[in-house]
């Protein structure tokens, strides 16, 4: 019996045509007799329905409205997608102050020599304390 995650993987091969022909014929015997099976198929069916209302464009230059379409989205503005600008903004131009005194990098130096030191002592110390 196959998962549900299987059985998904399996309807959204045969809805967008992907398995060869065997596949093909065991997916379609399935549909016969797997209602689970015929449901994903039939849900995957309707979701990609959507796509093929959305207006095909008439000339062979699809990418141009792909490109577009991108550059119209609101987030898509500040990168300069749509050919206003011909060079990209830099997104991060240098760190105006060090990093806070978070993480591994601000370990070094001193501080954490006498941390990584305590740190040995402090398990030294509970490993002869367990022992004894």
């Amino acid at each position: 019996m196959a998962g549900e995650s299987d059985r998904i993987a399996r309807a959204g091969d045969y809805v967008l045509g992907l398995m060869n022909d065997a596949e093909r014929e065991r997916a379609e015997r399935d549909l016969e007799i797997d209602p689970a099976f015929r449901d994903a198929v039939v849900r995957l069916a309707e979701r990609m329905h959507v796509f093929d209302r959305a207006e095909k464009p008439t000339g062979a230059n699809h990418w141009a409205l792909v490109a577009q379409r991108l550059a119209e989205l609101p987030q898509m503005r500040s990168v300069g997608l749509g050919g206003n600008d011909a060079r990209s903004p830099t997104v991060i131009r240098s760190l105006s102050r060090p990093p806070h005194g978070v993480g591994v990098h601000a370990l070094g130096g001193r501080r954490g020599y006498v941390i990584a030191i305590g740190l040995i002592a402090a398990f030294a110390l509970g490993y002869l304390a367990g022992k004894l």
